[in-house]
């Protein structure tokens, strides 16, 4: 065919070029997006797809692909633009050239010249349509004849065709279940008519994204496909294209929006919750109305209402906020992308690390800004308060009651809603560890609401669901002065109006970059066949557990892995694992970058602010080391100089600067020097037990068993690999500690500090190493000595933890403890758990006594004799 306008491809006239260069420009196009299209081209004939008859989408794509040189659109299905119509020539030639040729015969003819297309799937439905039910609120057929062109051509074609769905997102709002009466007149927003479109495109045109779908080859299908009859092919390919279409288009919008009070009714007709009503009623008619309105109003109080407005209005507060307390937010871009694509096929449960109320955040603005479907966020019901627990309501957030074990309606109307959630295909955030962590280390798993979920997602087979890890890293907490009062014994505020109201004291600070890095996507089949599991099995309770138990631990597990190392965690934990009164700032970027080199053996996930080629960025250290003095936490002295505290505390860092760490600050600098501390648990022990004297040359089965009794003294303080037993990890880090030479092996069962590395001998590199525990250590000789107050009777946990933090302040006024941050609340109740399972203490009813074998004052000095005996070295410290 000759038709010089296939030849030229289509051409703005002069009201479009106007249109275009005023409003497409603004779209946002991903350069891979560029780069796919021209591969395709390269390899094929392209057609792009797109799913519903849109004049709008139409003259953007021709636009995009003229602005970035891509092959030219030189055929698109009929889009009634009448003058508007950018074929070259008038309106009349258009219309002459129309009826000289069918669309099939335009359709062939711009392929075989080389060029490309743009084929629309659907039509939207008319007033009429719409009225008659006709097409029960989908689209109309509009592109069959010409897919059936497509498909006749391949066989004959030289090259492949290429069938690229392509999606423009106008609006980022949820489909709704229902009608509307102005769908009748705009049509249905799945299926917008031109007018709604145009408005969603003027109302938005600088916030439009244009996402791909996965192309199809269609002589790989036919190929895949040659039994199929060819009158089915047209229906194939089209199903396939438009899943893929709306693939993308839910990856961002999110599954259809229900009202809420059609979806309490749809949580209310779980056949688990009717059996559960039905059984609490009994043969009472009236108790299970009473029941059945309790239900309503349970779901009612828990459950999330999404609204668009509120969203984009907190988008807006946060993009100012968080620009104005942190200097950026770091994102794993592989991780993300893996979430975008992972979402497409299964439903997302995020379980992602709580340091902060922060948290609830994040997420949530990150997934917004990379156009992800948004969660809907578990919350605890302490978050409910107004006007804080409307705005999350409306922003995703779900409230869950902190406890309700032994409420079994209550238990059953949590499992529906959620099971309802992840049918609907609902992205879900968990924090897998109830509260916040105050203390910068991971918490244990609480797995009540996530074994729901994993129930939840068993009761929907055919619908994937992916656990995702996600460590969100904070160099310095927002809540850090809150937690420093928590954990030396003050009790936990409650959160309310008020308290939110003096929150605006946070705008005031910096607080450094946050980091957020996702884990390995966890999926019950793997987990089923690690076990040796089958999904029909797991519906015995105890393997069912089994599960839950894996999918927990290996979450954390994941959380720990992928926690990124950041300046603020790098600087704190090389000022608190020196023993000096101050540390220089040369000594301080000694060390900092001796424990880089050790988290980068480790494969650790390092941030670009952090170092630069392996080598520790001094700036960023400063800024660290300014972070942490805007609050006290670090004085930054210059010998020679006489100033006031206040001007020593604001004094400029830098070279021949000396740097101290307040005493009554150091536990708050713990939190940040935490987030790092689970990379050097093992090498500690190993430390530790080399350490104790009464010297440092030692039998490997000493160090063996002395590391297994610290091992299991801090089972709740630190978190051990829960993918291999403890003398395959002992035997690891001894082989890792020798390697580095740190460790050597001077006889055939011996072990002695090494000759050393990097300017530092064996015994300084054992000695810092212990120094990073020494705190925890010594916390555990605080509970010990608290025990004596067991010996006159029983005490409930709080009194018992009051007189034990009391102590602990003697101790370290005596100079029996050497850091201060070891008198710490969460610390000292780990500790007193520990002893329970070591057979010194009995918990009954919220209640300690001293078991018999442990009840005199003899024999719990013994206990603290045993523990202070690690706090014995003798080996050189770093120079």
């Amino acid at each position: 065919m000759s038709d010089s306008s296939l030849q030229k491809g289509l051409e703005p006239n002069p009201a479009l070029r106007i249109l275009y260069n005023w409003f497409f420009d603004a779209i946002h196009v991903d350069e891979a997006w560029v780069r796919e299209v021209r591969e395709l081209a390269r390899r094929g004939s392209v057609v792009y797809v797109l799913r519903n008859l849109s004049p709008v989408d139409f003259l953007a794509l021709d636009h995009l692909t003229k602005r970035y040189d891509l092959p030219r659109i030189r055929f698109v299905n009929d889009l009634r633009l009448g003058v508007l119509n950018p074929i070259p020539g008038s309106l009349l030639q258009a219309l002459s050239s129309a009826r000289r040729h069918t669309p099939e015969e335009q359709l062939r003819a711009a392929i075989e010249a080389g060029g490309s297309a743009a084929l629309f799937l659907k039509r939207p439905p008319s007033v009429l349509d719409l009225a008659s039910g006709a097409t029960g609120g989908r689209g109309m057929q509009e592109g069959d004849e010409l897919m059936q062109t497509l498909i006749d051509m391949q066989p004959q074609a030289a090259r492949p065709i290429l069938l690229v769905p392509q999606v423009f997102l106008w609006t980022s709002q949820p489909d709704t279940h229902g009608t509307h009466f102005l769908d009748a007149v705009f049509g249905p927003r799945e299926w917008p008519s031109t007018v709604r479109t145009m408005g969603q495109f003027l109302y938005n045109y600088k916030n439009v994204r244009l996402r791909a779908g996965e192309p199809l080859d269609l002589h790989e299908y036919l190929e895949g496909h040659a039994q199929a009859a060819n009158e089915n092919h047209v229906r194939r390919v089209t199903y396939i294209i438009l899943r893929r279409l709306e693939r993308e288009r839910r990856d961002v919008t999110g599954p259809a929006q229900t009202p809420p009070d059609r979806q309490r009714q749809q949580v209310l007709r779980s056949p688990k919750l009717q059996k559960t009503i039905a059984h609490l009623a009994g043969d009472k008619p009236d108790d299970r109305y009473a029941l059945t309105s309790k239900t309503l109003e349970m779901i009612k109080q828990m459950q999330a209402t999404p609204d668009a407005a509120t969203i984009k209005a907190l988008e807006v507060l946060l993009d100012r906020v968080f620009n104005r307390v942190y200097a950026g937010i770091d994102v794993d871009r592989a991780g993300l992308e893996a979430i975008r694509e992972k979402s497409k096929e299964a439903t997302i449960v995020l379980l992602p690390s709580h340091k902060s109320h922060i948290d609830y955040l994040v997420l949530s603005y990150i997934f917004k800004l990379e156009d992800l479907s948004m969660p809907m966020i578990a919350a605890g019901d302490n978050l409910s308060f107004f006007p804080l627990g409307a705005i999350l309501r409306r922003a995703g957030g779900f409230f869950i009651r902190r406890s309700f074990s032994g409420d079994k309606l209550y238990t059953a109307a949590v499992e529906a809603y959620v099971r309802r959630l992840i049918r609907d295909g609902h992205t879900i955030e968990l924090f897998i560890e109830g509260g916040r962590s105050r203390t910068g280390k991971l918490l244990r798993p609480k797995v009540g609401l996530l074994s729901m979920l994993i129930d939840a997602a068993l009761a929907v087979p055919k619908r994937e669901v992916a656990f995702v890890p996600i460590s969100i890293g904070y160099e310095r907490i927002v809540e850090t002065g809150a937690y420093g009062r928590e954990l030396t014994g003050g009790d936990k505020q409650k959160e309310d109006a008020a308290g939110l109201l003096k929150s605006t004291e946070v705008l005031r600070h910096r607080y450094g970059r946050v980091n957020v890095q996702f884990g390995a996507h966890l999926t019950i089949p793997k987990f089923c066949q690690d076990l040796g599991y089958t999904l029909e099995s797991l519906s015995s309770p105890a393997r069912r557990r089994a599960v839950v138990m894996r999918v927990a631990n290996r979450a954390m597990d994941e959380m720990n892995r992928v926690t990124a190392v950041t300046p603020g965690a790098l600087t704190a934990l090389a000022l608190l694992s020196d023993e000096r009164r101050s540390i220089s700032h040369e000594d301080l970027l000694l060390r900092g970058q001796q424990f880089l080199n050790v988290l980068a053996s480790m494969g650790a996930r390092i941030t670009p602010r952090t170092a630069d080629n392996g080598k520790l960025r001094e700036d960023a250290v400063e800024e660290a080391l300014q972070m942490f003095a805007e609050t006290e936490m670090v004085e930054t002295h210059h010998p020679g100089e006489l100033a006031v505290e206040r001007e020593r505390r604001n004094a400029p860092s830098g070279r021949g600067s000396l740097y101290r760490v307040p005493e009554r600050k150091r536990i708050e600098l713990d939190v940040s020097k935490n987030i790092v501390i689970h990379f050097f648990v093992e090498r500690a022990l190993v430390s530790l037990a080399m350490l104790m004297r009464p010297g440092t040359e030692t039998t490997r089965s000493v160090v063996r068993d002395r590391v297994k009794e610290l091992s299991k003294l801090f089972k709740y303080e630190f978190r051990f690999r829960a993918d291999a037993d403890f003398d395959a990890i002992f035997a690891g880090t001894i082989t890792t500690m020798i390697t580095a030479g740190e460790l050597v092996a001077h006889t055939e069962h011996g072990l002695a500090p090494g000759p050393g590395r990097d300017g530092w001998s064996g015994g300084v590199w054992l000695r810092s190493y212990a120094a990073i525990l020494r705190n925890f250590v010594e916390a555990y000789r605080v509970a010990a000595r608290g025990l004596l107050g067991l010996h006159r009777g029983e005490l409930t946990e709080k009194e018992l933890i009051k007189r034990t933090l009391a102590a602990g302040h003697r101790m370290y006024l005596s100079d029996e403890i050497a850091r201060h941050e070891a008198v710490s609340k969460p610390i000292i109740d780990n500790a007193l758990r520990a002893f329970v399972d070591e057979g010194y203490l009995r918990l009954s009813e919220k209640k300690y006594t001293l078991t018999e074998s442990f009840d005199s004052p003899d024999a719990v000095r013994a206990i603290e004799g045993r523990i202070a005996g690690y706090l014995n070295t003798t080996v050189e410290r770093a120079e």
